[in-house]
């Protein structure tokens, strides 16, 4: 496999339209939703059914439980889990159909979901839920479609490693933050008090990550680049030969489509993902 950074990153641009669209919010809204988040919160879970509140705390590990709980299991009872799921498919394809004009799509469609028919989902729980999803008809629903398995499942991968180091989510979203990866507003995005939020950081001043004004140190930038590195090695180690091989020869293609949503305005950076531009 390639070293993974522009593969992945671009997998996250393609994945992320779904939350930074304008409307995102007024689409849900129309189903009964209230509020971005709710729309968030039973979207992105609903791969899985239509799930309680603590399952989606442990799949999801960098929100506040009461976030989480401010929208499940209320959304369940607002909307049904097949039109959030259309309405998720429907906001992806019409903020991509603008970044995909002069692209291969068939080809993207055809090698983005190849690669996820050559994944390991063991202990990948929200990207085994989604690749369970039927695929779509069309191109660039198929293209949305692989890349959100395949983002799910560097994030399941992603969140193993964080909680193996020690890591709960106040703590890897303030070290995201000390890093440089998200805005000052993530403490409140992710729906931390400022108690937690400080006591996260506290914990990690602890391990000399960051100082005591909680800007990170030498030792937390080399942590924090063991974390993604670690990341990394998990996800390569799921994926077979021939979805590795794949991995490298879409790189430039699916590099290119990252960039298009990018210019097209529908992602900007630094966002909340704390993850950086390919």
């Amino acid at each position: 496999m390639t070293n993974g950074t522009t593969f992945w990153r671009s997998i996250e641009a393609v994945h992320d339209v779904v939350y930074f669209t304008p409307d995102t919010k007024q689409r849900y809204e129309a189903l009964g939703l209230k509020g971005y988040w709710m729309g968030y919160m039973a979207s992105r879970s609903a791969a899985v059914g239509t799930p309680a509140p603590e399952l989606v705390v442990a799949l999801f590990q960098g929100f506040a439980p009461r976030m989480v709980h401010r929208a499940l299991p209320d959304a369940w009872s607002m909307a049904s889990r097949d039109e959030v799921l259309a309405t998720r498919y429907d906001l992806a394809r019409d903020a991509l159909a603008p970044a995909t004009e002069g692209a291969d799509v068939a080809r993207l469609a055809k090698e983005l979901t190849a690669i996820t028919h050559g994944i390991d989902f063991a202990g990948k729980p929200l990207a085994a839920a989604h690749h369970s999803l039927p695929e779509p008809d069309d191109d660039i629903g198929r293209i949305w479609h692989a890349a959100t398995v395949l983002r799910e499942y560097r994030g399941d991968c992603h969140i193993a490693v964080l909680t193996s180091a020690g890591l709960d989510g106040a703590a890897a979203n303030a070290l995201a933050v000390a890093a440089g990866l998200a805005g000052d507003q993530q403490r409140s995005m992710r729906g931390w008090t400022e108690d937690e939020w400080a006591a996260a950081i506290s914990r990690l001043a602890t391990r000399g990550w960051v100082d005591g004004g909680g800007t990170i140190t030498d030792t937390g930038r080399s942590a924090r680049q063991q974390i993604e590195d670690t990341t990394d090695r998990v996800c390569a180690a799921g994926i077979d030969r021939e979805a590795t091989g794949r991995t490298i020869t879409i790189e430039e293609p699916l590099l290119a489509l990252a960039r298009a949503v990018e210019a097209s305005g529908v992602v900007t950076y630094p966002n909340p993902t704390g993850v950086r531009r390919p």
